[in-house]
């Protein structure tokens, strides 16, 4: 299936102009080779970029290679193929045996570029490049000083042509892969696109260096790598269980390159990439993700609203939508997720992702909603000299099963809920993005529409001994802060832990300690007092008459406890705005009388 959308997407971008050639793939090109016209003299321009300046880049010849003797590319290749330039370990000697390999790849390179001459004697190009191999100008090259083994180095005519882009050269190339990475003649069904044909032994392209993040060596990988007869069913190496034939090989994996080297269908995490692309053009629905905007979430706001449901959601918009997330294992890519949805339900999940964690912000009187790079990074710790959270320190996988909650509408991941509180106790750190991932964390069933999420702003109603005891808390530290607006050390710095997991065991001395600063406020802001006075009296009357303040609190009651501290917070900062809004207009009045 996967294999099978690729190659849908291939004949798209191949309208488009977009796909490359076949086993052909964006290189740096260090050098330029340049031919006269008739092929006896050279010209070699360096083409490294300095410092700042954009690199040189074309899409060249490419397949995997490996091996003792790994064979060479058409027209472009590394100095070692081209001049015999040794590879040579730092600060050793050149050996004998890598002058030997050099002059071993620069033959095979000859004979390609022969090879090439031969079947296409009709290219106006043909002649001079047979004479540069021919009469020993090839050979009797002298690699600049400042050359290294791995620059690479494209042969140039004397119109400035690259001759690897002719067509005899591309159709050369593809006729050079596939006779290395058939399967040796071998004839079938292709699982792919259904027809008859001469199957592949290996994938004959792999995965770019460097296009699926890794905390260690960078290298190509392949996609489907069944080597050794332990990990083949059956015993059956490559490709025998997974018939595919050449153009669907080739054309899968140039279209799977083009999607990661795009900003547009890619999201690098830490250690995985994901790619998406529709069957047919919409908007960017997977970057609202990592940018949203105002307008964009309430796009698909809108949407979950029309359609809640998203089995309608999927009737209303059928067009496909496809994401790949990959992994890198040694030399190996690994499948971490595939979705196959329609664009319908997509929205539909979407929508509920930003609904789900939205966090009301009292000040401001409205709704926040946060990119997803956000949230992950708010289950890491909190630097509080730094004023920042610590790059590195969110939890592993934690980044790719939030973004899989999210285009699935699936929960979040169990260990999150222990870890944030965690994270908030040792932290002392309550802000809007941890907030929203524990109201993420506390929905009970975020794939069925009619089950609601803990409500995003203070709920009066909301009886759970956490949430009540949260709510206490943040009214006792508003008296505190009222009484003493400079006090350095805030019972939030000192009790906040130990109130969110054993409440009884400090809200008795915080009670105590708040009639000495509801005293201060009778008499110096009487109208803060009675504010004060009568939210705190409401919250704890809310308790159970029989159960009281609870000795300790579950690991759900503890995120309850956070969400209804800083819901009351929310709260009292909407009071406090509309307060000043009203004074501010009062005497805005007044003065306009005056005048």
């Amino acid at each position: 299936m996967l294999l099978h959308r690729l190659t849908e997407y291939a004949t798209r971008a191949e309208a488009d102009d977009t796909l490359p050639p076949p086993y052909y793939r964006p290189k740096r090109i260090h050098w330029i080779l340049q031919l006269n016209e008739d092929g006896t003299a050279v010209r070699l321009v360096n083409r490294r970029p300095a410092k700042g300046e954009k690199p040189l880049e074309t899409t060249a010849p490419y397949a995997y290679r490996s091996g003792t003797m790994p064979p060479p590319y058409l027209m472009v290749d590394t100095a070692q193929y081209v001049l015999a330039l040794p590879k040579q370990t730092p600060g050793k000697p050149v050996t004998e045996r890598a002058v030997e390999e050099g002059r071993r790849r620069r033959d095979a390179y000859a004979d390609l570029l022969l090879a090439w001459a031969n079947a296409a004697p009709n290219d106006p190009y043909t002649t001079a490049v047979r004479t540069f191999v021919t009469t020993g100008v090839l050979h009797g090259l002298k690699a600049p000083e400042e050359m290294t083994a791995a620059d690479n180095i494209a042969l140039m005519a004397h119109d400035h042509t690259w001759l690897h882009m002719l067509p005899s050269v591309r159709e050369a190339w593809a006729a050079s892969v596939r006779s290395r990475k058939s399967g040796k003649g071998a004839i079938g069904l292709c699982l792919v696109c259904g027809k008859d044909g001469e199957l592949l032994s290996t994938i004959p392209e792999s995965i770019k260096s460097g296009a699926i993040p890794t905390a260690g060596r960078g290298r190509d990988a392949q996609l489907v790598s069944i080597n050794a007869s332990a990990q083949g069913r059956g015993g059956a190496l490559q490709l025998v269980n997974t018939p595919v034939c050449e153009r669907c090989g080739g054309r899968a994996m140039a279209a799977l390159n083009l999607l990661l080297a795009s900003d547009r269908n890619r999201r690098r995490a830490t250690d995985s990439v994901t790619v998406w692309w529709t069957r047919e053009l919409v908007d960017d629905l997977f970057g609202t993700l990592d940018t949203a905007t105002d307008a964009a979430v309430a796009r698909l706001l809108q949407s979950l609203h029309e359609h809640p449901d998203p089995a309608t959601a999927e009737r209303i918009d059928p067009n496909a939508y496809y994401s790949l997330t990959l992994g890198l294992n040694n030399a190996r890519a690994v499948v971490l997720d595939w979705l196959d949805i329609p664009v319908g339900r997509l929205r539909n999940h979407l929508g509920a992702w930003f609904e789900h964690h939205r966090v009301y912000d009292g000040w401001n009187q409205s709704y926040r909603y946060f990119p997803l790079w956000r949230i992950v990074l708010a289950a890491g710790r909190w630097d509080a000299k730094a004023n920042k959270y610590v790059s590195g320190s969110v939890p592993k996988g934690l980044e790719q099963e939030l973004l899989h909650a999210a285009l699935t509408r699936g929960p979040v991941p169990a260990r999150l809920l222990p870890h944030l509180l965690q994270r908030i106790r040792a932290d002392r750190r309550v802000d809007p993005p941890r907030v929203a991932l524990l109201r993420l964390a506390l929905h009970p069933n975020r794939k069925d529409h009619q089950v609601t999420a803990p409500a995003d702003r203070l709920d009066s109603t909301q009886l759970d001994p956490g949430y009540l005891c949260g709510r206490v808390f943040a009214v006792l530290e508003a008296i505190q802060y009222a009484a003493l607006p400079d006090v350095k050390a805030t019972i939030g710095d000192k009790f906040f832990g130990t109130a969110m997991t054993a409440p009884a065991a400090v809200f008795k001395t915080l009670r105590l300690g708040a009639n000495a600063h509801l005293k201060r406020l009778r008499r110096d802001n009487g109208a803060a007092y009675t504010a004060l006075t009568r939210r705190l009296a409401e919250a704890f009357a809310a308790f159970d008459p029989h159960e009281g303040i609870p000795v300790l609190l579950t690991t759900e009651q503890q995120a309850k406890f956070v969400l209804g501290y800083e819901q009351q917070r929310a709260a009292d900062f909407a009071a406090r705005a509309a307060h000043k809004k009203n004074k501010d207009q009062a005497a805005n009045g007044a003065a306009a009388e005056a005048e």
